[in-house]
């Protein structure tokens, strides 16, 4: 049972708090866990569930938004890791994206997404689907309407149609003149590299999207070519079990509209799509720096939106950076950023230049780590390919639509 729900903005403030049971829990619970944030340095490498002196805390950061809960008493860690992230994802939906503007003026939707999401501290209601027929999304006619009326609920008044289908995750009165369903392989590979040039980690982090528009109570079943591939996959609520468990077949009654069906990790993959080899050689106070990068392993598409970026150290005190290709820019922050773009087909992009240290030393002491991103659209790298998909109880034939892509997540090459 959670206790209370704290929204804490990238700068640690609290943004909107509820209380969940009759023991409210002090918001000095939100500066123990943001001093905990400053001595890590990230939120993102603290502990999803630590300990406090007086509550067990669980948190999950999205957008730079922190959605904090607490609680005195024993319960499943992964059921309370779970609402914040459909809370996240039900916030993100609703608002068309997670930030400390969106947030504040959408205060009164945000409060009553969550009156409906939990109650005395148990999750409750947490599919879109069923919330956005109970509480209508924010757009410019009803904001205009709130303020004319006085009138600032946005709770409708009539009751969800999801709770009279078999499935609660779907209406029964759906009918669309066209049924159409598209199926999306997203992908982010993490990978690290060690400064030997030699592959240390390589795995793939994917989801299915579906985007679904089917009239009635569709059944869809969705196969893959080579499931035995994926591990430590999660599957949506409308997903059967039984069908995984026995053949790999996804069989599943789709909410309406955009959700994710499953999420899956392919680990010990062989090879990444580039390569970046930094050379840093310093003596006499200043380092030379030469970066190369290119395509290790040519994936069959386009690979565009490519950056390098690293952070200088603070022991540097000034920098002559130049490239043979894309855009150099160094940040208030010290983080040099290289737009790269698409690697030309005539040359291999180069970034050379020299780094002064401050005065007194002689060689570099800390050597930076090169943070990687790009995009490949139309191919999933983890070498996951969908086979079939069939529709079951839809009067007209369906359109179907598949696409894939890859994206960086944590790549890293340490120089």
């Amino acid at each position: 049972m959670l206790q209370c729900i704290f929204i804490l903005s990238d700068s640690g403030e609290v943004m909107l708090e509820k209380q969940l049971t009759s023991h409210p829990v002090d918001r000095s619970i939100c500066d123990w866990f943001w001093g905990q944030v400053v001595s890590h340095g990230d939120s993102s490498k603290v502990l999803p569930v630590i300990a406090s002196p007086t509550h067990y805390l669980f948190h999950v950061v999205r957008d730079g938004i922190t959605f904090l809960a607490c609680t005195q008493v024993e319960m499943p860690p992964l059921m309370a890791i779970e609402f914040l992230g459909r809370a996240a994802d039900v916030l993100s939906n609703y608002l068309g994206g997670l930030s400390e503007d969106l947030i504040k003026d959408n205060f009164v939707i945000v409060y009553e997404l969550l009156d409906e999401m939990i109650d005395s501290g148990f999750p409750l209601t947490t599919e879109y689907s069923i919330l956005k027929e109970m509480i209508a999304p924010p757009n410019i006619v009803s904001k205009v309407l709130s303020v004319v009326t006085g009138n600032s609920s946005n709770v409708t008044s009539t009751f969800p149609g999801a709770t009279a289908s078999c499935v609660p995750w779907r209406t029964t009165e759906l009918n669309y003149a066209s049924n159409e369903v598209y199926v999306d392989l997203v992908e982010e590979m993490d990978a690290t590299v060690n400064r030997d040039g030699v592959l240390v980690k390589c795995e793939v982090y994917g989801e299915v999207q579906v985007n679904s528009h089917l009239s009635g109570i569709p059944d869809l079943t969705l196969s893959f070519a080579n499931p035995s591939i994926l591990n430590d996959f999660r599957f949506h609520p409308c997903a059967r079990f039984q069908p995984w468990e026995s053949h790999q077949i996804l069989s599943f009654v789709p909410p309406d509209g955009e959700f994710k069906l499953m999420s899956y990790r392919v680990k010990k993959l062989k090879s990444t799509p580039v390569y970046v080899k930094p050379q840093l050689t310093s003596d006499a106070g200043m380092c030379r720096v030469n970066v190369l990068v290119g395509i290790r392993h040519d994936p069959g598409k386009m690979i565009d939106s490519i950056t390098v970026e690293f952070q200088l150290p603070r022991c540097v005190v000034s920098s002559d950076l130049t490239s043979n290709h894309g855009t150099m820019n160094i940040l208030a922050n010290q983080i040099c950023s290289w737009s790269i773009g698409k690697i030309p087909k005539d040359k291999a992009p180069c970034l050379t230049g020299t780094l002064m240290l401050v005065e007194g030393m002689e060689r570099l002491n800390v050597f930076p780590t090169f943070r990687v991103d790009f995009k490949i659209m139309g191919i999933a790298l983890s070498g996951l390919k969908i086979d079939q998909l069939e529709v079951k109880n839809v009067a007209n034939r369906p359109y179907k639509g598949f696409r894939a892509q890859t994206r960086a997540g944590q790549y890293e090459i340490r120089s």
